[in-house]
């Protein structure tokens, strides 16, 4: 059910790979909701994935961008500019990786090198679309920014590895642009900290399934899927929480503030 949440409202949706994905969901609920918007991901991400079938049912350009590059970065945001004749009035930053979860070097013996790759593609990206953006002047009066984290930016989650560093880092960057931001424009930027979520990114953790099975047991209502986390960032990038920003917002069903629940006792003493 639509309410017209975004009805006029623009904004680009970065990291959209295909119908697993969170910022899939997202795309197509602020289109439900009345939102024009622009798709993005890296040349690589867009040979592999789907998103032109994405931004045929959302009516929406594709601008290729490797979000490690500041030329590629300034001009997704100049051309996004240009295809709306103005700025913008949110952002969903849904970007992560790490090639030692990927080649799965235990966190102890974290190549560096791979260390620095995932740190620039999950977190310094955010930074660098933020300033590029203040740079170019491409977010509007009161827009909205939300970026997707994860609970292992602050409890010990053993085969999330260096992700957990990035999305810590991720959040420190939104609550300090988040001042920057507010201060100069009004602009506001969040972090949600979804879910243990089926994506092609969750997936390639180690005991990925064990992750997903044990936080529905914790959450008193369950786990949140990529549908509801899409309903929850629309209701960040509409007007109706305007005041709100540099906060970390859980979406995780209680998950985050639940001690311990019957179900885990139960299974602990089987």
């Amino acid at each position: 059910m639509a309410y017209n949440l975004l009805k006029g409202k623009k904004g680009i949706i970065f990291g959209a790979l295909n119908e697993q994905s969170i910022a899939w969901k997202v795309a197509q609920r602020c289109h439900e909701e009345g939102a024009e918007i622009v798709l993005t991901n890296s040349p690589l991400a867009l040979r592999m994935g789907e998103l032109n079938k994405l931004a045929e049912e959302c009516n929406a350009p594709v601008i290729p961008a490797d979000v490690t590059s500041n030329e590629d970065v300034t001009n997704l945001i100049t051309k996004s500019m240009e295809y709306f004749g103005g700025g913008v009035d949110f952002v969903l930053h849904s970007i992560g990786m790490s090639v030692n979860v990927r080649k799965n070097i235990p966190y102890t013996e974290n190549n560096y090198d791979f260390t620095h790759k995932g740190l620039d593609i999950s977190a310094l990206s955010f930074h660098r679309v933020l300033q590029t953006a203040m740079k170019l002047d491409a977010i509007n009066e009161w827009g909205s920014v939300v970026a997707l984290t994860y609970i292992a930016a602050q409890r010990v989650f053993p085969d999330y590895n260096d992700m957990a560093d990035n999305k810590a880092y991720l959040e420190s960057i939104a609550r300090n642009f988040g001042y920057q931001y507010g201060v100069k424009k009004h602009v506001r930027i969040n972090t949600v900290s979804q879910s243990p979520t089926r994506t092609t990114a969750g997936n390639g953790v180690k005991g990925f399934d064990g992750f997903v099975n044990y936080a529905e047991k914790m959450s008193p209502l369950g786990n949140a899927d990529a549908n509801q986390c899409a309903d929850y960032c629309v209701s960040l990038f509409s007007d109706l929480t305007k005041m709100v920003t540099m906060q970390n917002l859980f979406h995780d069903g209680g998950f985050s503030f639940t001690g311990v629940t019957a179900a885990v006792i139960e299974q602990m003493e089987k």
